[in-house]
């Protein structure tokens, strides 16, 4: 087993799983305090690295696209200090760290993980039931509905009307944004029955949040939501042969030969086939028909 203790945390490798813990110092960010012990499947990882300093180094995990819904919704824009997947390693540990590198990335060639997308969620995300209070109003979801109360700074326009129910079976979509700037963030979510294209200031789906420190809290809302809506990158299922079809004299049927030429663009252009795989894919159902 590898391990390496840091005042940023401590991360663990059996052979299978990456077990990262948040430290308990001071400088640890609140969410990934909040966010608590993750466990990452040796099939969610797409590589390793260290990262060297004069002071101190960088240990970073790079998971494949789709397979944690925390790393979905925030595509990239948590800062440094908010990211679990990274930890500051002192300078007279960076032994350790290569080392505890080396074992992950002996494990990925032995296993001959894939680093490409996945098609379904190999996180959990964040645990339930989480509320969180930030910006303009308090999230609350428990796996069943979405919750959105409002404070004494919310525009009257939005909280006249109450808190808000949002049934998961309702909730299309979610999008979040961390403020940057003069710009402000929001938590929003789109649903179906009520689309809106008002800004997240008058928005009663949406929180707007302004920068404070518990902000980034709300992407763990955004979070859990995502993990239970269907997964982007999820193959669209097929559709029922319709009833009396007649097949094509080759002996498959031209249409669902045609369908499958459209699920291999849509996979393709998802990230899903590389364009070897796609081309050769098509080829083959292109000489039965």
């Amino acid at each position: 087993m590898a391990e390496i203790i840091q005042k940023d945390g401590t991360w663990t490798f059996d052979g299978d799983t990456v077990r990262i813990v948040p430290g308990s110092d001071k400088s640890v960010s609140l969410l990934r305090k909040t966010l608590g012990e993750i466990a990452v499947p040796l099939e969610a990882l797409a590589g390793i690295s260290f990262e060297p300093g004069k002071k101190s180094g960088r240990l970073r995990l790079r998971l494949r696209d789709g397979a944690d819904p925390l790393l979905q919704i925030t595509g990239g824009k948590l800062d440094d200090g908010s990211d679990p997947y990274r930890l500051t390693v002192e300078s007279d540990r960076g032994g350790v760290a290569e080392y505890f590198v080396d074992e992950v990335r002996n494990a990925l060639l032995l296993d001959q993980v894939a680093n490409g997308p996945v098609q379904r969620y190999l996180l959990a995300g964040p645990a339930l039931p989480i509320t969180v209070g930030a910006g303009d109003g308090t999230a609350t979801f428990d796996g069943e509905a979405v919750r959105l109360a409002w404070n004494w700074k919310t525009e009257e326009s939005k909280s006249s009307g109450g808190a808000r129910t949002i049934p998961l079976d309702d909730i299309e979509s979610v999008e979040w944004l961390p403020s940057a700037g003069l710009e402000n963030g929001y938590l929003r979510f789109s649903v179906a029955k009520a689309p809106t294209k008002a800004p997240p200031k008058y928005d009663p789906h949406a929180v707007e949040l302004w920068g404070f420190r518990k902000d980034p809290l709300m992407a763990l809302v955004a979070a859990a939501v995502v993990a239970r809506l269907p997964h982007p990158y999820a193959p669209a299922p097929a559709r029922p042969a319709l009833v009396g079809a007649v097949p094509a004299p080759g002996g498959d049927d031209h249409d669902a030969l045609l369908r499958r030429l459209r699920e291999l663009a849509d996979l393709h252009q998802a990230g899903i086939l590389t364009d070897d795989e796609f081309t050769t894919a098509k080829q083959a159902v292109l000489k039965r028909l």
